[in-house]
C-alpha cells in the first residue's frame, strides 16, 4: 500500500498545538468529533494514518488530560447502534472507558445528555454507578439555541451540575454525533466563569480538512461518510473575511457559529479571540499529508465503498430515499464507478458463471478478494461453508504455496460442527460461516502441520479489499472486520427468507 500520509508528523504537531492553545486558560474544554479509537474511515482516506493516533495522541499529554464522554439518552433508548463495532452505544460508552483504561487515561465520568427518566436510560445509570463510574445527568439546554440571554443564566446552562475536573486538558467525547458534546463544554463554561477561573473551548474534529480544497476527494469522502447527517462541506466565509484566507468547514459548524460566538461572549464577559469556525478548530491533520496524489485515490476509493454501505442499509430500511440519492450524486461529482473498485466486477463475473451452471434463477452468492500483491482470489457458498469463508480458505493457501486440491479441514472435524449448529441448535443453514470455519481450522492446526501454517497466513489478509454479491452477515461483517479486510457488498439478500436471511 502506497504511503500518503506521515503519523509521526501529525502528532508530533498536533500535540504542540494543543500545548499551545491550553497555555492561554486554566482549562481548556477540548470536544472531540469523530472516533476516539479505530478511526477507520480516517485509515483509509489518509494511507499511513493510525487507526488509534488520536488516543495516542492523548496518551503523549495523558498527565494533563482527563476525559467526559457524553451519549443522549435517547440514542439508548432506541439501542441506537455503532456500525463498524455492531454495538449499541451504551455498550460502546463501557467499551470507550475499558480502552481509555488501557491507554492510561483517567475517565473522569459519564455525562448523559437531554436526560428526561428513561427507563432503559435510567437502568444504565444504574449499572454505571454500581460500577463505580460517576455520572452526571443534564436536561436539554432551555432557550437553546436562539435565547441567548436564557443559555447563559440559571435556567440554562446554570441548571446542568457542574462537574468536578482537575486536570488542564478535559477531553468531552461520545460514541457519535448528537451527544451533546458541545453544550457539555459550554455548561462547564458557564460554571468555570461563575467560579472565577477563565476556562476555553476549542474542537478537535478531523473532517473536514479545513486547509486542503473544498472540492477535495478527501473532504468529498467526508461527505460520503456523513451521507445520512446531510452534512454539506462550504468554504467558511467568516474565515474568509477576517482573514483573507480560504478554509473549509461543513455546514452545521458555520450555521452555528455566530450563535456560538455570542454565548461565549455572554459567558465570558469579553470579545470572543474566535473569529470563524475554524479558528475553534485545533486539527492539524493537513498537515500531515505527504503525497496528495495517494490521498486523491484512497478518498475516492472510500466514496465508493460508502456508496456500497449506504446502498446496503437503503436495502434494509435503515436510511431513506434522499440519503440513498445524495451518495449518488457524490459518485457522480467525481464521475466514480461501482466497477471501479478493482474487486467488483470479478466478485459479480463469479456470480454470474455459479448461476448459469447451476441452472437456477436464485442468486449464487460469490466473494472476490484483492491480495496486496494485485492478485485476485473468488470463493462461492456451498453446503458446507459460506462464500466469505471460502475465500479466506482459498486466500490463506495462496500465501501458503498450498494446492487447492488439499483440504484445511478435516470432514471428522466438519462432520460433528455441522450437526450441532443443525440438530442441536436448530439452525436453518448447515454452511458455516467466517468465524465457524476458522474455529474449525484451528483445531484441526493442533494436529495438521499444514492447517497450522496456513492459520498462522491470516495476518497477511489484515488491508486487503473484498466484495462480496450478496448482503453480508453481521457475524461475517465482524470477522472480516477484525481480519482487517474492507468488504462492501451489492445491496441484494443471499435468500427470499425474511426473518431466517444471514
Amino acid at each position: 500500500m502506497k504511503i500518503g500520509f506521515d503519523h509521526e508528523k501529525y502528532l508530533e504537531e498536533q500535540s504542540k498545538y494543543i500545548l499551545e492553545r491550553v497555555n492561554n486558560y486554566d482549562k481548556l474544554y477540548l470536544e472531540f468529533g469523530g472516533k476516539l479509537l479505530f478511526d477507520l474511515h480516517a485509515k483509509r482516506v489518509l494511507p499511513g494514518f493510525d487507526e488509534n493516533a488520536k488516543i495516542k495522541l492523548l496518551h503523549k499529554l495523558k498527565e494533563k488530560v482527563e476525559i467526559v464522554i457524553c451519549v443522549y439518552s435517547g440514542d439508548i433508548e432506541r439501542n441506537k447502534i455503532r456500525g463498524d463495532f455492531g454495538i449499541t452505544y451504551d455498550m460502546d460508552v463501557l467499551r470507550l472507558i475499558d480502552d481509555l483504561r488501557a491507554y492510561e487515561l483517567e475517565v473522569n465520568s459519564v455525562v448523559i445528555t437531554r436526560y428526561e427518566g428513561q427507563p432503559a436510560t435510567t437502568v444504565f445509570i444504574n449499572k454505571l454507578q454500581n460500577r463505580g463510574i460517576k455520572v452526571y445527568t443534564h436536561k436539554a439546554t432551555k432557550g437553546y439555541p436562539t435565547d441567548v440571554d436564557t443559555i447563559v443564566s440559571d435556567e440554562g446552562y446554570g441548571a446542568n451540575p457542574y462537574i468536578e475536573t482537575t486536570k488542564p486538558i478535559v477531553v468531552v467525547t461520545a460514541p457519535g454525533p448528537g451527544s451533546g458534546k458541545l453544550a457539555t463544554c459550554l455548561s462547564q463554561l458557564y460554571h468555570e466563569y461563575r467560579r472565577g477561573k477563565v476556562a476555553g473551548y476549542s474542537k478537535f474534529e478531523t473532517f473536514p480538512v479545513w486547509n486542503v480544497p473544498l472540492k477535495h476527494p478527501l473532504n468529498i469522502a467526508y461527505e460520503a461518510a456523513t451521507v445520512d447527517l446531510k452534512d454539506v462541506n462550504m468554504i467558511d466565509s467568516f474565515h474568509l473575511d477576517a482573514y483573507n484566507k480560504m478554509s473549509v468547514n461543513y455546514n452545521r459548524d458555520i450555521e452555528m457559529f455566530p450563535v456560538l460566538k455570542r454565548i461565549i461572549e455572554k459567558i465570558t464577559g469579553t470579545e470572543s479571540i474566535y473569529k470563524s469556525p475554524t479558528d475553534m478548530g485545533v486539527n492539524r491533520v493537513g498537515f500531515g499529508i505527504i503525497d496528495d496524489e495517494v490521498i486523491k485515490e484512497a478518498s475516492k476509493q472510500e466514496i465508493i465503498r460508502r456508496y456500497f454501505k449506504t446502498s446496503c442499509e437503503y436495502k434494509k430500511g435503515y436510511v431513506d430515499n434522499d440519503t440513498f440519492q445524495r451518495i449518488k450524486l457524490i459518485m457522480e461529482e467525481l464521475n466514480l464507478k461501482q466497477q471501479d473498485r478493482s474487486v467488483v466486477t470479478p466478485a459479480r463475473e463469479h456470480s454470474a458463471k455459479l448461476k448459469q451452471l447451476s441452472n437456477k434463477n436464485e442468486a449464487c452468492p460469490a466473494v472476490a478478494l484483492e491480495l496486496h500483491d494485485g492478485t485476485i482470489l473468488t470463493g462461492k457458498s456451498s453446503n458446507v461453508m459460506n462464500a466469505t469463508a471460502a475465500v479466506v480458505l482459498n486466500a490463506i493457501k495462496y500465501f501458503a504455496n498450498i494446492s487447492d486440491e488439499i483440504h484445511l479441514i478435516s470432514p471428522v472435524i466438519l462432520e460433528p460442527i455441522i450437526n450441532l449448529k443443525l440438530k442441536t441448535l436448530g439452525s436453518k443453514s448447515t454452511a458455516l460461516d467466517c468465524e465457524e470455519i476458522l474455529i474449525a481450522l484451528s483445531i484441526c492446526a493442533a494436529t495438521n502441520p499444514t492447517a497450522q501454517v496456513a492459520l498462522e497466513k491470516l495476518v497477511m489478509l489484515k488491508g486487503c479489499q473484498a466484495h462480496s454479491t450478496t448482503i453480508l452477515s453481521r457475524s461475517d461483517e465482524q470477522t472480516f472486520r477484525k481480519l482487517g479486510i474492507d468488504i462492501t457488498c451489492d445491496p441484494e439478500y443471499p435468500t427470499e427468507s425474511l426473518y431466517y436471511n444471514i
